[in-house]
This record gives C-alpha cells, sequence and structure tokens, in this order.
C-alpha cells in the first residue's frame, strides 16, 4: 500500500450498513489490523455506547469516537469501522478526508433498518421506528458522507462477502 491514505480505509454509512461486518472481511484482504470504534470508545471509557449516551448524552460519546478515531488514525494500518454520526465532527471529517481511503456505505433506510430491527446491540438513536430514525438521519447525514468517501459502495441486497469484495476491487486489490 503506497498511498498513505491506503494504511487506513475508514467504511462510514448509517447504522445496519455493514460496517462492523464488512470491515474484518476487507481487513483480511489488505493483512491489516480491524479497528471497530464502537468498541474503542468502549474500551477507552469503561461504558457501554448505550451507557455513554444515559450518562453524558450524545456530546459525550461523540468525544469518546473523535478521540478514537484519531487514534486509530495515528496506529498502525488498519480498516476502520466508524460509527454512524462519525461525520458529524468537522475535524472527524477532514480527518477521514485526508487521512484515510473513506468508503461509504450507502444503503436504503428502510432495508437498513430492517437489518437491525432483530438486532441485540443498543442503538440509542435507534430507538422507537428504526427505520424513520434511519430514514431523518439519512436525510442529515447523506452529505456528510458524501464530502469524505473516495468510494461509495451500495450494499442494497448484498451479503458482507460480496460487499467487501467489491471494496477490495475498489482499492486495487486481488480478492
Amino acid at each position: 500500500m503506497t498511498d498513505p491514505r491506503r494504511d487506513h480505509v475508514a467504511l462510514v454509512g448509517l447504522s445496519g450498513a455493514g460496517k462492523s461486518t464488512v470491515a474484518p472481511l476487507v481487513a483480511a484482504r489488505l493483512l491489516v489490523q480491524v479497528v471497530d470504534l464502537d468498541h474503542e470508545v468502549e474500551a477507552r471509557s469503561g461504558s457501554t455506547v448505550a451507557e455513554l449516551f444515559a450518562d453524558g448524552g450524545e456530546a459525550a460519546f461523540r468525544a469518546e469516537e473523535s478521540a478514537a478515531l484519531a487514534a486509530a488514525l495515528t496506529g498502525p494500518p488498519a480498516v476502520i469501522a466508524t460509527g454512524g454520526g462519525v461525520v458529524l465532527d468537522p475535524s472527524n471529517r477532514r480527518a477521514l478526508s485526508d487521512d484515510a481511503t473513506t468508503v461509504w456505505l450507502r444503503g436504503d433506510p428502510g432495508e437498513l433498518g430492517a437489518r437491525i430491527a432483530d438486532g441485540v446491540e443498543a442503538r440509542p438513536l435507534l430507538e422507537g421506528d428504526p427505520v424513520f430514525a434511519l430514514t431523518r438521519l439519512a436525510e442529515e447525514r447523506d452529505a456528510l458522507y458524501a464530502e469524505v468517501a473516495h468510494e461509495v459502495v451500495d450494499v442494497g441486497g448484498a451479503d458482507p462477502a460480496t460487499v467487501a469484495e467489491e471494496i477490495a476491487a475498489r482499492l486495487g486489490v486481488g480478492t
């Protein structure tokens, strides 16, 4: 990987797009480690994402998320599975644009909502009606995802292995 941005590949997109599932598959093709920002936030803070939201609100979570992203981007080469809202912070968007090859996993909010409806993971911003919440979040965030994305991969109807293969092909890595 000669392009410095290729040392880090960041996956962005709405909840349910498959970032955490696809990241290890892409990392295996690139022979790099995986960094899941939600897991890093939990390890750094000693709290779950849901606890951070409950105790300090979204601002507390976003501060931890920004710190985890900065650490990941200065660490060893990795595929980084970001949280859906990582693009809300302008400094995160700058870092994703400048310090990583950023891939937007784009999906339809209705399909993504169906994917996560049966999940066990707590998603504080999606409580109640996930499809309605994802539709609202897409309206707020799609332009921000587009701003940072070097590549866009539509995930509709695709299984994780197919998405990973598409990303690897876009990065010029043999599958």
